[in-house]
């Protein structure tokens, strides 16, 4: 009878190691630094301020859809998302649908065509952690849900970036409630394109996670961080009430359910 030398298999992977939480949740919080120092800063401190913001989250995002879903959804997602932003938004500005004629500011930085280069990333930094919860709520109604959640979404972001100068609508009229600067235009706008983005990610990105890859606490944070920050924000720092209860009630219709849904799978 002959022995053989056990060899144990290698260990499937167990989530990320130490240095990926560590880029993961530093971007994060690096994310959350600008955004809380934003009502603080004016000028040019404000205006590179309100850049990076967008690419530290969009960096966060991309961090976190790597960890959770690998290499091939991480690039599926930055290039269908980067170029959607990029088209529509080069639509809109140039026929003026479906957000109404606008046009962006160059303090926003350099252009790609006759849109900032930011922008797209925009559309990125939170696409993917509102896809996964509108996922998680609906099979069927995901890409409506996750269509919702982008618009909810902007109704916090419009208000304060024209405010600060770095877009407008030649015509605003009907505007959204409580927001004159905002056309009704550009609510419905983000609703469509938001459901035709999901769409085209519904059916190109993978559902099944990592085996035991990171879980959505990253992008779940980032999430509870947008409603936060913009019903705060607007209540005490930019003194504008209406928007933090606008924007917050319509992005608190689309985020309670699914945070009350993953404490009941946790119970």
């Amino acid at each position: 009878m002959s022995v053989h030398n056990y060899k144990p298999r290698r260990r499937e992977r167990r989530g990320p190691s130490r240095w990926e939480t560590l880029v993961l949740w530093g971007t994060l919080a690096v994310a959350i630094a600008f955004q809380i120092s934003y009502p603080l800063l004016e000028g040019e401190a404000l205006r590179l301020i309100t850049i990076g913001t967008v690419y530290a989250a969009a960096l966060t995002t991309l961090v976190n859809a790597y960890l959770s879903h690998g290499s091939t959804y991480l690039l599926r997602y930055f290039v269908i998302t980067f170029t959607f932003g990029l088209v529509i938004e080069q639509i809109g500005v140039t026929t003026g649908w479906p957000f109404g004629s606008y046009q962006y500011d160059p303090s926003l930085g350099a252009f790609l065509f006759h849109i900032p280069l930011v922008v797209p990333f925009a559309w990125m930094m939170l696409t993917h952690p509102i896809l996964i919860a509108a996922r998680a709520l609906s099979t069927k109604w995901a890409v409506v849900i996750g269509g919702f959640g982008l618009m909810a979404w902007d109704l916090f972001l419009d208000p304060q970036m024209v405010s600060a100068g770095r877009w407008s609508w030649s015509d605003t009229s009907p505007h959204v409630p409580f927001q004159p600067e905002i056309p009704l235009s550009n609510t419905f706008g983000w609703l469509l394109a938001g459901i035709l983005l999901m769409s085209i990610l519904q059916l190109l990105l993978p559902v099944e996670r990592r085996k035991n890859g990171v879980n959505t606490n990253a992008g779940d944070a980032l999430l509870m961080w947008t409603w936060f920050s913009g019903v705060v924000g607007n209540i005490f720092f930019f003194d504008r009430p209406e928007v933090a209860f606008v924007g917050g009630t319509a992005f608190a219709i689309f985020l309670f359910p699914y945070l009350f849904k993953r404490w009941i799978n946790r119970q």
